[in-house]
């Protein structure tokens, strides 16, 4: 039963909810009876508590137990949780995420228990939707930041948010202002301000248009168009329920061992026009543990909009519908693009590259470069192409002592430029996959710097740094790069991201030697 209780404890308007789903013999009493012929009887108790505090305007609920499914879904912020992650969890320290892909009906999870950087993760992606985070914190005064020594703590947020909170009143409160002050006055961290660049549309003739257009569709027979994707939120329930409970426009429910799409879409098809949506999303779908199983065995109750994902147009525009929101495809590509191409360029390059003078060539000019810092020149060292032995791969034209990649091209348009990125993917791939390339590249490495230079025979690289000279152009910036060559770049530079190598970008700046300038007058 549940009891609602007043009280002024925290010093806040505040109403606390506790609540005892009992029954007297568990679901699997009777099923291990008829298997066995052995009578035992377990009962099955689960607890649920919700405190609901009103905090500076706002009204948080700090669940405990099975609290949080007392809480309607339509009263929560969904990126509440996410909101807190992007702007406190450290972006080199990421323990688990949890992304869709627009268009795939795909949930992606990903655990990392030691914590990564977020590059490879892989999920920065314009057409990936990221809906939660879990990592380590920054430094952050939260209570429990007081006890543990200066040891980093975990959170984890999405739609809620997990994190280890104050139990007295005051620090309780305290913590709840610290988390609201980080949301609302902190910006996201810069390696996770992608998470905010896809959002759902919110262009009211826009939304009005795409509902019209779904609601009709859901009036034809079914022809593919609309999947099934599990809503955000629930992947725990999805993964432990055994019997789904569909109400559309129905008193009864019904029960099925997985969702059944057919029945939602033949219940939303039998719905009159205009309506359609409206009964998807009065609809629900309840997870259960167990098919005879009561209240305490339920796991969520979601809306049956929420487990549809189709594909709308309008025009030359298209539209993703996820999670009962739209979405448009591509509507973040450039921003993203633009984005991970400037974060090519650190403040401070790798290293200072020296002017290219006129009439250098290519070999020439990485000569210079090596001499210079007593790296190792590998200008057309190539090694043997695994996949072909005739054919010959360059790895890199200059090796640096801490064995970082730099690879050199002097380009006028985005052709050149293009093989340069496919270059540098090509020769980190074979670097991690091919034995045979790592032995040659060492011992190519060991005879250019006259055994002064050794790599361990399980070598891979960590770093590229894109030495580029565009020729008739002033200087080298994200926004100078050929417009095609912006796009290949960030593919190059996420992809081996992935496998943990830093890609950076640094100009060559152009200059004439001094027997080519013009004798003085």
């Amino acid at each position: 039963m549940t009891r609602p209780d007043d009280f002024s404890a925290p010093a806040v308007p505040a109403v606390y909810f506790t609540c005892g789903m009992e029954r007297s013999e568990a679901p699997w009493c009777d099923n291990m009876f008829r298997t066995t012929g052995i009578h035992v009887v377990e009962s099955v108790r689960r607890t649920a508590a919700v405190l609901l505090l009103a905090v500076d305007d706002e009204v948080y609920a700090v669940g405990c137990d099975q609290g949080y499914r007392l809480i309607p879904e339509s009263l929560k912020d969904k990126r509440f949780g996410l909101s807190f992650a992007i702007r406190q969890i450290d972006p080199n320290l990421i323990r688990g995420a949890v992304s869709k892909a627009l268009g795939q009906a795909r949930t992606d999870i990903s655990l990392i228990p030691t914590g990564a950087p977020v590059p490879m993760l892989g999920l920065r992606d314009h057409m990936r939707i990221v809906r939660s985070l879990g990592g380590y914190l920054d430094d952050i005064p939260l209570t429990r930041s007081r006890y543990t020594r200066g040891k980093a703590f975990t959170a984890h947020g999405g739609c809620g948010l997990r994190v280890p909170l104050g139990i007295e009143p005051h620090d309780l409160i305290a913590d709840i202002r610290e988390i609201a002050r980080a949301c609302g006055e902190r910006t996201p961290h810069h390696e996770l301000e992608f998470v905010d660049h896809i959002v759902p549309a919110k262009d009211g003739p826009t939304v009005a248009a795409l509902d019209q257009a779904l609601d009709e569709a859901l009036g034809r027979p079914a022809d593919g168009r609309i999947s099934v994707s599990v809503p955000s939120d629930h992947h725990d329930a999805y993964s432990t329920a055994t019997t789904y409970r569909t109400r559309i426009n129905s008193v009864d429910a019904f029960a099925s061992d997985a969702f059944d799409l057919d029945y939602v879409l033949t219940r939303a098809r039998l719905a009159r026009a205009n309506r359609r949506l409206n009964a998807l999303r009065e609809g629900t779908v309840t997870l259960l543990r167990d098919r005879y199983a009561g209240t305490s065995e339920v796991l969520a109750v979601t809306s049956a909009m929420d487990w549809l994902e189709t594909e709308m147009a309008l025009g030359s525009r298209r539209f993703c519908l996820m999670d009962g929101e739209w979405y448009e495809i591509g509507a973040a590509y450039l921003q993203e693009t633009a984005a991970t191409v400037a974060g090519l360029f650190p403040s401070i390059p790798y290293f200072d590259a020296p002017a290219w003078r006129q009439g250098d060539s290519e070999n020439t000019y990485n000569k210079a470069i090596a001499d210079s810092h007593g790296w190792v020149c590998l200008d057309t060292k190539n090694v043997n192409n695994p996949l072909r032995r005739t054919d010959q791969v360059e790895i890199c034209d200059v090796l640096t002592d801490d064995n970082t990649l730099i690879l050199v091209k002097r380009a006028s348009s985005s052709s050149p430029l293009s093989h340069l990125f496919s270059q540098a993917r090509v020769a980190v791939e074979l670097l991690y996959e091919s034995a045979d390339a790592r032995a040659q590249f060492a011992a190519k490495v060991l005879k250019e710097s006259e055994g002064k230079h050794t790599l361990s025979e399980d070598f891979t690289p960590q770093r590229v740094v894109l030495a580029i000279l565009l020729k008739n152009r002033e200087e080298l910036t994200p926004e100078s790069i050929f417009g095609f060559s912006q796009i290949t770049v960030a593919q190059t530079a996420k992809a081996l991201a992935a496998r943990g190598v830093t890609v950076e970008v640094v100009g060559i700046p152009s200059s004439t030697k001094v027997s080519d300038l013009p004798a003085a007058a």
